[in-house]
């Protein structure tokens, strides 16, 4: 780090420029990154292989449909000549009013799957003309108008999965990483105005907004070089724009609060800065290595959507990290102690609170311990109650015109299932009628319909669409989709967004005990070569599995539960925690929280080098840092809850879940359990054998830390 801080103070106005021409590139480029972003997940299944049959030919036919309920007068049935003129007119306005919808329906189909109780109701299922394209809300409102302009007479009532989905938020539109990065971005001027008191509080914000600016540079070149059958999601822009601003803030706080105590304990600004990247330099490389790590090994997950977040979140914190160590030292060698005004905060370093914090603790260590782990124990015990699954319609379903929709389509004898409808495609048109009547009688499926005509047959091909008694993919999926996929003949490819959801959640799950073993192997490693110590490093991994077991908790009680949902974002417990959010959560922050535990126990240690004392090295440790880490937790927590806004459950309750695990992580493990273990632990913590020593390169000229000395004998009690 002395040749890094020499060389970056040397050619300060260098760097500047560089970051400078970056940071215009980036601006230009970040507007088209989105552009360059594919929606929808690979994996090598089966239900993807028929995912991609079906929309070569037949465009979004694989996405959950829109559903219109069509409800006819009093004394009518859809037999009737009236009723049949009237379905007939509605579509033919859906035609009309969106071209390229494709339509199953009674008026094309006949079919009896297709009516409700007593031949007085129909459902018409639609599907957006194109691939990887969703039925919106404004296409169902467009629908919906269109039928009842075309037929009066008729209760028209439109709904879907999507639409229900949309309804059971307050923010009903759709979210905005621009909008997002703004909140996340004023919640951490207020922490860093709090922390500093002075202009400083502006630049950690200003590196944070570069290194942003940098990732999603480097995200749009990703896209250019990650295999068609692994390219970059949409949702990674959300993460990296809000992720990337918590954790470069983060990083540029730890070295500006090193800057600053350096600066008040005499020396040149010049050799401040040296000093700060010196000591504090070495921990946010440290943690940037670790944080890195952690993310990339999500790419051992088989799915594109989780492999492209993990290549990404290799450049979130790395980028983060090149910007705390050469922009911003740059800029505090130029006109650091001009921006250190008015400087309404004393900069001594040592905090009198978390001093006195860190001193009860010691004192307390048996009880801070047992609370600390009590608290997790019991929200990992909740944790073990997850379901994994899709939220089923009751819980999506709330109030408002979609929800009617839901009502109307079951009270007419539809099961709910009929807005997760299941497409088959058949390659041979010929084979459909056989196919379908097998499938008719199973009693898991209220019907199957087999459209004919050249929207629905195309290439000699053939689709049919299987209506399930149950919603597939939730926990009451029963066993509609292995039915069907037992019954079809070979050739004959189930798919859909439930068949594909059940294939990714298997492929995410089933890669889950080796990214686990992978991401706490390398952590611990990298700790023990950092921290040179066995003992530190498995306290770290350990602690660490246990506090993203306690997210997981927090995440079952809201929203699996329901704790909080309707105050925090009107709505109800989507009873499920989406397929996604605990290996994404896992990957997330286990490499983030190492962050703190890096802060604080390179300070520890610093401490206990210096004065041979454990005890003395956590109240050095926790009483410079303490600020710091809860400062840096409280930036982050800001730009993950505005995230957490996201108008998308799975991006709601990965940014919900990583908010919630980084105040955790912070409060209980780092500033309780952390001094609290490393006071009971005493000499063991720096234990560090000589074939650990050789086996992970510590340099043998690495000083040795002062022998333990021996403290009076005393009760636990008294150990303060």
């Amino acid at each position: 780090m002395e040749r890094l801080s020499a060389w970056v103070v040397r050619n300060r106005w260098k760097v500047m420029v560089a970051w400078l021409v970056i940071t215009v590139i980036g601006i230009v480029v970040a507007p088209t990154v989105s552009s360059r972003l594919v929606s929808g997940v690979h994996v090598n299944s089966a239900a993807y292989t028929a995912d991609a049959q079906i929309a070569a030919r037949y465009g979004g036919a694989t996405s959950d449909p829109g559903v219109l309920v069509l409800g006819l007068p009093a004394g009518e049935t859809v037999s009737g000549p009236a009723a049949a003129a009237q379905l007939h007119a509605v579509d033919a306005a859906i035609a009309k009013a969106e071209p390229g919808m494709r339509l199953v329906s009674y008026a094309a189909t006949g079919a009896q799957a297709l009516v409700g109780h007593g031949g007085t109701s129909t459902v018409v299922i639609a599907y957006p003309p194109n691939a990887n394209d969703d039925m919106s809300t404004d296409q169902i409102d467009a629908i919906t108008k269109a039928a009842k302009a075309a037929a009066p007479a008729l209760r028209v009532n439109g709904t879907s999965l999507r639409a229900l989905d949309t309804g059971n938020t307050t923010g009903g539109g759709n979210s905005t990483v621009t909008g997002e990065l703004i909140i996340g971005a004023l919640g951490a001027l207020v922490v860093l105005a709090w922390v500093f008191g002075s202009l400083l509080a502006a630049l950690p914000l200003l590196m944070a907004l570069i290194s942003v600016l940098t990732m999603q540079l480097l995200i749009y070149a990703l896209t250019y070089v990650m295999p068609s059958s692994s390219p970059i999601n949409p949702s990674v822009q959300f993460i990296v724009a809000l992720l990337g601003l918590g954790l470069s803030i983060d990083y540029s706080l730890l070295v500006v609060t090193r800057w600053r105590e350096e600066r008040a304990a005499g020396r040149d600004n010049a050799q401040a800065v040296h000093q700060a990247l010196k000591r504090a330099g070495h921990s946010v490389w440290f943690s940037g290595m670790v944080a890195s790590l952690g993310l990339f090994a999500l790419i051992l997950v088989p799915n594109s959507l989780v492999r492209g977040i993990g290549v990404a979140g290799l450049f979130i914190p790395s980028s983060a990290t090149l910007v705390a160590l050469t922009l911003l030292p740059a800029v505090l060698s130029k006109i650091g102690p001009r921006l250190d005004w008015p400087r309404r905060r004393a900069s001594s370093g040592a905090s009198r609170f978390w001093t006195g914090w860190a001193k009860l603790v010691i004192r307390y260590r048996v009880l801070a311990a047992v609370v600390g782990l009590g608290i997790l124990g019991i929200l990992a015990g909740v944790a073990a109650t997850i379901n994994i699954s899709l939220p089923t319609t009751s819980s999506l379903a709330t109030s408002g015109t979609y929800t009617d929709g839901l009502h109307e389509l079951e009270a007419d004898g539809f099961p709910a299932g009929t807005l997760a409808t299941v497409p088959l495609y058949v390659p041979h048109a010929a084979d459909a009628a056989s196919v379908a009547s097998a499938l008719s009688s199973l009693p898991s499926l209220h019907g199957v319909v087999a459209p004919s005509g050249d929207t629905w047959r195309q290439d000699g091909s053939a689709m049919l669409f299987a209506m399930p008694d149950s919603e597939v993919g939730t926990s009451q999926g029963g066993t509609a989709l292995a039915d069907i996929q037992r019954t079809v003949p070979h050739g004959v490819l189930v798919g859909g967004e439930e068949a594909l959801n059940l294939a990714v959640t298997r492929s995410s799950y089933g890669a889950f005990p080796l990214l686990c073993t992978v991401v706490a192997l390398m952590t611990f490693l990298l700790l023990a070569r950092g921290l040179k110590s066995i003992v530190l490093s498995a306290k770290a991994v350990l602690l660490n599995a246990l506090s993203v077991a306690a997210s997981y908790g927090l995440l079952v009680l809201v929203f699996q539960h329901g704790l909080g949902m309707h105050a925090l974002w009107g709505a109800r417990s989507y009873g499920a925690i989406d397929r996604f959010a605990p290996v994404l959560i896992f990957g997330f922050l286990f490499g983030i929280s190492m962050d703190y535990e890096v802060f604080i126990l390179s300070r520890v240690r610093e401490g206990y080098e210096r004065t041979g004392s454990t005890r003395q090295g956590i109240l050095e440790g926790i009483s410079h840092t303490g600020r710091l880490v809860t400062s840096a937790a409280l930036i982050l927590f800001f730009a993950l809850a505005s995230l957490s806004t996201a108008n998308d459950i799975t991006v709601r309750e990965i940014a919900a879940g990583l908010a919630a695990g980084v105040l955790l992580d912070a409060v209980v493990v780092r500033m309780l359990l952390l001094p609290a273990l490393v006071s009971l632990f005493g000499p063991l913590n720096w234990w560090m054998p000589g074939w650990g020593a050789r086996l992970l390169r510590i340099p043998p000229d690495t000083p040795q830390p002062h022998e333990e000395r021996a403290p009076r004998p005393q009760p636990i009690g008294d150990a303060g």
